[in-house]
């Protein structure tokens, strides 16, 4: 074969001949320039390995297939069998097609009946999109158990980053050496899950935020998924390891019959040069690329979850919604508990009819109100679940995803629908299109409040597989008859938080708690793989419900901004000074939303582990702003200046104290700079390599500044 080299915004990735008919990756990481055949030719002949003792007696390649056949002793690309005989492709009539930006890789073995392709696309910000196909071409059934896409890794990567988590303590990072062995996070909860990898990251020794140069995988896909970073003794052939992942498979999921195609789920691959921050960058400018990226300012929200739960009463609502538009919310959303025999958690579900005795004449008297006030009405769904106490769970037993004649233990009272039945499938779609005709929202919310587990269907066959390509296929049915509407994927908060689902929704919601110091973390990590317009981040009561910790208004406020911000509360509970405060707060962020939805999302690596910043920086570096955030108590009495990143180091700045959003602190003197004034001019160098003084910060308290060119 020839090479091909696809160069996009700094990255680049080159392929080139291997030992064996399938392509190998020579080059993926920062941009290497214009190369000319010669030099393609000399880079692979620069990464041809040695040969040690007891090994194979020629060179190892890592290609994009790596299995047995080129001494990948790893895990391999393909795991496939037919009634139990392993099939170990050995790929010929190998054909590569190349554009600017795409690869595409197609082989074939005739003597197994077995086609193979890979897909290669190099995104608008850098970021690598790559997925795999496997074709039964003839024969007998071929199962596959696995097919995991890999990308080479340098032995300059020495460090690896992960997320974990549980509900309403999403996105916890853990760190670790890159040592031999496999890093493998599986997951087999049927949806994204609490403690979702995200991106899985190496990066070199000490990487950071700003600093180091870093290599990730992204797995897009909302069911059982693995992420995988592996480094063996004989190394990875022209590499020292790999990063990569894919669809985690049950024990004949897929079986393909003469004829039949599995297709992977998209594996993101992303390298930056200039750590953390960089990454998140690459993946945000194509995500905001993409033609269904929400482009339209993204509205305040209120949900009255915690503010009224199961307890709807149309006058109390209206009273809400009045407050609501009076403090700049835009868009009103009733949560759980409008639909039959919905009055707590235990009954209803399933049953996608508003509820007579709650709502005599519909949901129309509460959302013509909304909009008489100048704000859109949302709703709550949560359509793959059903209670056992509903109507159509008793007319329907044999509708839940569950072994035949079994039930499987329930979670918050409730079981699965089995969307791979074609009559489960009709019934949600005609429900929940009924309900969307009739009542006219502009914005679902979708839930998914547990884990899938023994999830299999009528047959007995594992169906996690099935059952999430229905719930893409469901939504894209419904969005494509009610074209104007806005859903966002919320999965008892953060669960189903991947790039797949968003392609079939238009925000995510980042997490059931709205304790702010627990969303600090969550945003700041939920910001590695999504720009801040697409996480929900709202404004809950003073005292949180998931977690009881108390916390100012203003400092709930302060994170809210960074996200696309809303409420969670009952207004109405409010005094007056704090409704005039939520009014000036939501003026604050419809001025700064343009910024804060199509910016650069910057993150300082500050020495002080209690001190967090955290900023957005406007594209042409015009503007900007930032939070900084005393998470916790130091062992110092005050943080040293604040470094604010991203800026043009040649541009001048005026930097001001947002007192609206801003602790002053408790110490006995403010900042000179803050107390005559709160304005300070310093180029965009001094602001990055000295910084500016703040006050002295209790914990869970922060300021706000805003940045602008002069």
């Amino acid at each position: 074969m020839s090479f091909s080299a696809l160069r996009r915004d700094g990255v680049m990735v080159i392929l080139g001949p291997s030992s064996t008919a399938v392509p190998a990756v020579l080059h993926w990481g920062t941009d290497l320039g214009e190369l000319s055949d010669n030099d393609l030719t000399e880079v692979r002949r620069a990464a041809i390995p040695a040969v040690p003792h007891s090994s194979v007696d020629v060179p190892r390649w890592l290609t994009l297939a790596p299995g047995g056949d080129d001494a990948w002793q790893g895990t391999p690309a393909l795991a496939l069998h037919r009634s139990g005989t392993v099939q170990y492709p050995r790929w010929a009539d190998v054909t590569v097609r190349s554009g600017e930006f795409h690869c595409a890789v197609e082989a074939s073995d005739s003597e197994l009946g077995i086609a193979w392709s890979i897909e290669l696309s190099l995104e608008v910000g850098g970021s690598l999109r790559v997925r795999q196909s496997v074709r039964n071409v003839s024969g007998g059934p071929l199962t596959v158990d696995g097919v995991v896409t890999l990308m080479p890794l340098p032995d300059t990567a020495t460090e690896l980053l992960d997320l974990t988590g549980r509900h309403c303590r999403e996105r916890t990072p853990q760190r670790r050496r890159f040592d031999h062995g496999s890093t493998v996070r599986a997951s087999r909860r049927g949806r994204t899950g609490h403690d979702a990898t995200l991106v899985l990251t190496a990066g070199s020794e000490g990487f950071g935020f700003r600093d180091g140069e870093v290599w990730g995988a992204h797995v897009a896909w909302s069911g059982d998924h693995l992420h995988l970073a592996e480094r063996l003794p004989e190394r990875a052939g022209q590499a020292s390891g790999v990063l990569g992942g894919g669809e985690l498979l049950a024990p004949g999921e897929v079986v393909l019959q003469s004829g039949d195609t599995y297709t992977t789920p998209w594996v993101h691959f992303v390298y930056s040069a200039a750590g953390l921050d960089g990454s998140a960058q690459s993946l945000h400018r194509w995500m905001r690329s993409r033609p269904a990226h929400p482009t339209s300012p993204r509205p305040v929200v209120l949900n009255v979850w915690e503010g009224v739960y199961f307890d709807h009463d149309l006058t109390r609502l209206r009273g809400i919604a009045d407050v609501a538009a009076h403090v700049g919310v835009e868009r009103f959303v009733l949560d759980d508990g409008w639909f039959r025999h919905r009055r707590d958690d235990r009954a209803g579900l399933g049953d996608w009819q508003v509820d007579e005795g709650v709502w005599p004449d519909g949901l129309a008297p509460l959302f013509d109100h909304v909009r008489a006030l100048g704000m859109s009405p949302g709703l709550w769904f949560e359509p793959e679940m059903v209670n056992l106490d509903s109507d159509i769970a008793r007319a329907h037993p044999d509708w839940l995803l569950a072994a035949p004649g079994r039930i499987p233990l329930e979670w918050r009272h409730q079981l699965v629908l089995d969307l791979t039945r074609p009559e489960v499938f009709e019934y949600l779609l005609s429900a929940i299109d009924t309900v969307l005709t009739n009542e006219q929202p502009d914005y679902v919310k979708w839930d998914h409040n547990r884990d899938l587990m023994l999830a299999v269907d009528s047959d007995g066959r594992a169906a996690v597989h099935a059952q999430t390509s229905a719930f893409y296929r469901l939504l894209d049915a419904l969005r494509s008859r009610h074209t104007r509407i806005e859903f966002e994927s919320c999965a008892s908060g953060g669960a189903r938080i991947d790039l797949e689902v968003l392609e079939h929704t238009d925000r995510v919601w980042a997490s059931d708690t709205n304790d702010p110091l627990e969303r600090q973390r969550l945003q700041r990590w939920t910001t590695q793989l999504l720009p801040p317009e697409l996480i929900g981040s709202h404004v809950g009561p003073q005292i949180a419900h998931t977690s009881g910790r108390w916390s100012t208004l203003q400092f709930r406020c302060l994170t809210s901004l960074f996200g696309h911000a809303g409420l969670e509360m009952d207004v109405t509970e409010l005094a007056a000074e704090d409704h005039e405060y939520l009014r000036s707060w939501t003026s604050l962020y419809k001025e700064l939303r343009g910024l804060l939805h199509t910016g650069n999302v910057v993150r300082a690596d500050h020495p002080d582990p209690s001190v967090w910043v955290h900023g957005v920086v406007a594209a042409d570096c015009s503007e900007a702003a930032y939070a900084v955030v005393r998470m916790d108590t130091s062992p110092e009495d005050r943080t040293d200046r604040v470094r604010l990143p991203g800026l043009d180091p040649i541009v001048r700045y005026r930097v001001e104290f947002v007192r609206e959003l801003s602790d002053l602190g408790n110490g006995i003197a403010l900042p000179p700079w803050i107390a005559d004034g709160g304005v300070v001019e310093l180029s965009g160098s001094m602001l990055a390599r000295a910084g500016v003084a703040l006050p002295v910060l209790f914990p869970q308290t922060g300021v706000l500044l805003r940045v602008q060119a002069v």
